[in-house]
């Protein structure tokens, strides 16, 4: 699968990159005891911990905002995932359990605070450009609503986009009937390739401990 990063992003933020894991044979079901159990005690830990530390005070969200502001992006206005995910802890509306794929990809943003996308494998086609979006760039999100990306980041195949680190889109959702997937893991600018590297080997690790099949990583 061939992937790129747009040259206006780089040249916006230069030490953007993605992480970038590919995933084949894989068995996506409901989550495994271990997985739910881990899920909901680590929210349960962050609300916690937001009782006493403001969610724009958590540096790599705050990390994330900034980025989202150098694209044009009114992080107020259209959060990063993985703040909207602090936000919903705070109110103490913990984030369900949805299937394993689903759960990993919330468990790991929970963890290291930033956004990460999951697809279909086989629902996309042709390369993939992660690129800031026009006002033509819009798809119906995994929440029902339809979102338009002008002036945000948006990950494009031939048939448009379908992932963003604010919202997937419906088109490319993984579900219980995902044989092959691709999680695009939107790394902090400010992490070494070293910390990238690391990060990406134990997300992969637990992912295939969950669902079996093999997988190929990359930084981009």
């Amino acid at each position: 699968m061939d992937i790129a990063v747009s040259e206006v992003i780089k040249q916006a933020i230069p030490e953007f990159k993605i992480g970038v894991i590919l995933y084949n044979h894989i068995v996506v079901d409901d989550s495994p005891q271990m997985l739910k159990g881990k899920l909901q005690l680590f929210q349960e830990s962050i609300y916690f911990d937001l009782q006493e530390t403001a969610v724009a005070d958590i540096l790599e969200l705050a990390e994330w905002r900034r980025i989202f502001k150098a694209i044009g992006t009114d992080p107020s206005k259209y959060r990063p995932s993985s703040e909207s995910l602090y936000r919903r802890i705070q109110k103490k509306n913990f984030v369900p359990t949805i299937h394993s794929a689903a759960d990993v990809n919330n468990f790991f943003s929970l963890y290291y605070k930033i956004p990460i996308g999951i697809y279909d494998l086989d629902k996309l086609e042709g390369s993939v450009a992660v690129e800031i979006g026009t006002d033509q760039d819009e798809y119906i999100a995994i929440n029902g609503r339809t979102v338009n990306f002008s002036r945000k980041l948006v990950s494009k195949d031939i048939h448009g986009p379908f992932g963003s680190p604010i919202v997937d889109s419906q088109r490319t959702a993984v579900t219980k009937d995902t044989k092959n997937a691709v999680q695009i893991v939107y790394l902090l600018p400010s992490m070494t390739q070293e910390q990238c590297k690391k990060l990406l080997q134990s997300m992969q690790n637990m992912f295939l401990q969950i669902h079996g099949g093999d997988a190929t990583l990359q930084i981009i």
